[in-house]
């Protein structure tokens, strides 16, 4: 198999493409390096596809190092046929390469390894040949009665033992039988206790179709048995497959042997075929549900660690909580703790006023602006007592609710301790839910992915599979971003391509021992930070104090001279870069290319004439043309000038322009509130405007500034069918939804996005 051309196929893309990322990868570069500095070899492939290019490259290796095992094993039992050999290599599923190895894989003792060893192999082989078509059944079996065989019943119940195994191994026969499992089987459910109460209670009497059922079905099942609340069965069509094998098997019904052969087919699917396949198809099912949830997990960690900060703000963070009280954090605009304290204003203490006057103090000491909640226990109570006290401050002061998901796990971590080693874990908790408003990427970055709460049955999936693609979500989110090397904590820089927890701790210890990198070039300083660990991660390190511009940019080093000529060339120089950001770039470049072409037909002081006729319709061509093919063919023609790709020059102008430009800035920002909503006060028909919080297979769970989040189911996302409900808003989004639906009593609220009719 041809791996660079299966993958051109799979993906769309061009030769060049797949080859030269197949090479930057063996080459040990980072995915976003790849993505953001190997653009002309690339084709300019983004992160998502050069990843889902790299699982796909890992998988296709896989396979044909297991092809290569498997040739080698059969071929140490002198089995190997060459046209054996062919169907292997052929093969391009692994399933498919374990089929056909079925046969030949050791086995423990079965009934037809026992068979087999009385000698009963020729007998199976004689009625699978169905040759004979007259004779005595008796006397056929004869010459295989022993001292281990005593009767004829004995030989052909061995024989069939034998021929039962040969069907169920075989692998064109399990291929068609998965297929026809999975088209016309049907899963039931039904309650291990029926009185008993759970959240699987939908599943107590449950049937569905195994090729309509849902992704998230499939978990929320699996779950249910695991956890013994429900018993699970798949309804398979038995008639179906016992015809196909009869009618693939049976070529002579006039062979006298042809009912023992029925009956070995029939015994082969019921004993063998129908335990394995069936757990067969639910692998398959439970995989391709959590490759899909953790495809939708990593998408809404995306979003959510793209949040843009909240800059300027002051933050007044609080951790909410009853008996034990709230824990008051006040942090200024850089996240640095100024002080803390517990507040005890719901049950039992019920001290309010002293509560609202300890807010008002604070507020007013610290200069705080912002006042942010976490959402877990007693989140509803504190909001209001913040609403009320709000009111009575004589500054503008503002609040939101944030995602307390993993403060907990934070403020119990090595690295909450290390941060705030005399802390209390609870006053740490309350630092996460103030910074993760001020800097949600730096601050969630400290937390294992799996427990900020944007996920679905994320703790039942393939962990090692969910790790990996969060951490790779993880890593292109903070590249995507870069951080300020003198600022930024080891928690990002671990996350920084090419950077490992080594060197990332040895970075921070050379900060803290030598003061402030002034120059990227100081990595190169660091202990284990190597050339290829520099090339890596250089352009994703920004230092503000350099004295080298760039170095303050995502420009990589390797193009700093670029850079420079290509600011020369436009008539700047660093001083005034300035004016680079606000003017027609276009233009610019146009006036350089008509400079250089007149200096060029001066230099050559033979056919002046033409070369000016030339350049008169270069002038006069570039007014009839669009901007955008304007811009096009300028780039183009200073790329050449500059001996560089399109790509990289356009990054460097964009750069340029927008020096330090973050991703995160066309995000949706938080919503802030200064009164409180009520779930009374909510109707069916009102519009609302909310937070997208999660977005799962069925939905998308929305905090519209209640304490309950209200649910768009995915028929309600769209007035057109849709497949995903990802396809239609993300993590962060903020939408304006109408309320369909309020149960009070089980606090749900429904919403739609559909167009009232």
């Amino acid at each position: 198999m041809n791996i660079i051309q299966r993958l051109c196929k799979e993906f769309n893309l061009q030769e060049f493409q797949v080859k030269n990322t197949l090479e930057l990868i063996d080459e040990g570069n980072t995915i976003p390096f790849i993505a953001r500095y190997r653009k002309e070899k690339t084709g300019s492939l983004d992160d998502v596809v050069l990843r889902d290019l790299d699982e796909r490259l890992s998988y296709l290796r896989n396979l044909e190092t297991r092809k290569s095992e498997v040739i080698r094993l059969i071929e140490e039992q002198d089995k190997l046929t060459e046209e054996l050999r062919e169907e292997i290599l052929s093969s391009d599923v692994l399933q498919r390469v374990e089929d056909l190895y079925r046969p030949y894989k050791q086995k423990k003792k079965t009934r037809a390894t026992m068979a087999k060893a009385k000698g009963l192999e020729p007998l199976a082989n004689l009625i699978l040949s169905q040759k004979i078509e007259s004779g005595n059944l008796e006397e056929i079996a004869l010459p295989y009665l022993n001292d281990e065989v005593e009767t004829i019943d004995d030989a052909y119940q061995g024989a069939m033992d034998i021929i039962a195994e040969i069907v169920s191994d075989n692998a064109d026969f399990r291929e068609k039988i998965r297929e026809l499992y999975l088209n016309n089987g049907i899963i039931h459910t039904e309650a291990t206790d029926e009185s008993e109460s759970s959240v699987f209670e939908m599943y107590y009497k449950f049937k569905e179709e195994l090729s309509k059922i849902a992704n998230h079905r499939i978990l929320a099942i699996n779950r249910g048995e695991n956890e013994k609340k429900l018993k699970v069965t798949i309804a398979s069509p038995d008639d179906q497959v016992v015809s196909y094998l009869k009618n693939s098997i049976i070529k002579n019904e006039k062979a006298i042997t042809t009912s023992y052969l029925n009956n070995a087919i029939e015994d082969s699917y019921k004993r063998l075929i129908v335990p394995s396949v069936t757990r067969e198809v639910r692998n398959m099912l439970t995989e391709r549900a959590e490759d899909e949830a953790i495809k939708v997990f990593g998408q809404n960690t995306k979003n959510l660690l793209l949040v843009p900060p909240t800059k300027n703000a002051r933050v007044l963070a609080i951790d909410p909580s009853f008996r034990t009280g709230c824990k008051l954090t006040a942090l200024d605009d850089t996240g640095k703790l100024l002080d803390y304290i517990t507040i005890y204003p719901n049950e039992p203490q019920n001290e309010t006023e002293k509560s609202k006057r300890i807010i008002k103090e604070f507020v007013k000491k610290y200069d705080l602006n912002l006042i942010s909640i976490g959402n877990g226990t007693a989140s509803r109570e504190t909001e209001m007592l913040v609403a009320e006290t709000i009111k009575e401050i004589d500054k503008d002061v503002s609040y939101t609710i944030v995602s307390e998901a993993g403060a907990s796990v934070y403020s119990a971590s090595k690295i909450g301790h290390e941060e705030y080693p005399d802390l209390d874990v609870s006053i740490r908790g309350a630092i996460s839910i103030g910074r993760r408003l001020q800097d949600p990427l730096a601050e969630l970055v400290k937390i294992d992915p799996k427990s900020i709460g944007v996920g679905q049955y994320q703790h039942d999936v393939n962990q090692s599979k969910l790790g990996k693609a969060l951490d790779g979500v993880v890593e292109d989110c903070v590249n995507s971003v870069g951080v300020d090397l003198n600022t930024a904590s080891f928690s990002l820089l671990q996350h920084i391509a090419g950077v490992n927890k080594a060197v990332a701790k040895n970075i921070v210890k050379h900060r803290e021992e030598n003061g402030k990198f002034l120059s990227r070039e100081e990595l190169k300083t660091v202990s284990r930070l190597g050339d290829k660990v520099y090339e890596q991660c250089a352009g994703f390190l920004r230092i503000s104090e350099s004295s080298n511009y760039l170095d303050k940019t995502a420009v990589h080093p390797e193009s700093y001279e670029t850079a420079s000529r290509l600011i020369e060339k436009l008539g700047y120089d660093f001083e005034n870069l300035e004016e680079f950001r606000f003017n027609d770039i276009n233009q610019r470049i146009l006036k350089i290319e008509i400079k250089d072409k007149k200096e060029k037909v001066e230099a050559r002081g033979e056919r002046v004439v033409k070369s000016l006729q030339d350049l008169s319709k270069l002038q006069i061509n570039q007014k009839k043309k669009s901007t955008k093919e304007l811009y096009d063919e300028r780039i183009e023609w200073l790329a050449t000038e500059l001996n560089v790709g399109i790509p990289t020059l356009i990054d460097i102008i964009e750069e340029l322009k927008r020096p330090g430009r973050d991703p995160r800035d066309e995000m949706h920002r938080p919503i802030f509130r200064s009164d409180v909503l009520k779930i009374e006060d909510l109707k069916p028909g009102m519009m609302v405007t909310g937070t997208v919080r999660n977005v799962v297979d069925f939905g998308a769970f929305v905090d519209i500034g209640v304490k309950q989040d209200g649910l768009i189911h995915i028929s309600q996302l769209s007035d057109k069918y849709i497949r995903s409900a990802m396809s239609e808003v993300q993590v962060g989004d903020i939408v304006t939804a109408r309320i369909i639906d309020i149960d009070i009593k089980r606090s749900r609220i429904s919403l739609s996005l559909k167009k009232e009719k």
